[in-house]
């Protein structure tokens, strides 16, 4: 299954607020669709594919990074849930995303692409590098990347900053100080909801 590119409002209305995938908001309040309409109460499965896709749409992943996540997160000791969301959020697109330099996990996934983003002076162009606590991140010394990077930082996709990230807005220069804690994941997730999805995969 590849990478969504279709009508973000949309699974946004079925999914709730997901700050990754879109900044639009919804003035309706119902379901999508005329099965939306109906109050019924979901299934277990349910509510575990439900979290799931939460993952899947706010981080922009396809089933099988998804999956290949899950494997790394349960053979690290700790909460396979925490370590699945730290590993996410630790990716390079997303810690773009949270640093403010893109409104939405998409966007910052062009700038990667793009190469317009240094990290500890070398140019990565792959989204789901793994940030480490330490590394430098910067913008690459070009008109056009600047640019592009400023217009975004006036109107950052996020409101607050998580405490393991730092930047300066003048240099355009950014610092990973630690791992990500939980209190500080901007979407309204159960992780145990997907560990127990993926369990018997």
């Amino acid at each position: 299954m590849s990478r969504y590119t279709g009508p973000r409002l949309k699974i946004s209305r079925r999914l709730g607020d997901l700050p990754g995938l879109t900044r639009k908001k919804s003035h309706k309040t119902l379901a999508a669709g005329e099965h939306g309409q109906r109050s019924r109460k979901p299934s277990e499965y349910a509510l575990r594919l439900e979290e799931k896709q939460k993952l899947r749409f706010n981080y922009g992943l396809n089933e099988k990074q998804l999956l290949k996540n899950i494997r790394t997160a349960k053979k690290v000791q700790g909460s396979t849930g925490i370590i699945l969301l730290q590993i996410l959020e630790m990716r390079l697109d997303n810690t773009i995303f949270r640093l403010g330099l893109a409104p939405t996990i998409p966007a910052a996934r062009q700038l990667v692409n793009h190469g317009h983003i240094l990290v500890n002076n070398h140019n990565v162009s792959i989204c789901s590098y793994q940030c480490k606590p330490g590394d430098n991140i910067k913008i690459r010394e070009k008109i056009s990347s600047k640019s592009l990077v400023k217009k975004y930082l006036a109107f950052p996709g996020l409101a607050n900053m998580p405490n393991h990230l730092e930047i300066n807005k003048e240099n355009l220069t950014a610092k990973i100080n630690g791992i990500i804690e939980r209190d500080w994941i901007a979407l309204k997730l159960n992780e145990l909801l997907v560990v127990e999805y993926y369990s018997r995969k």
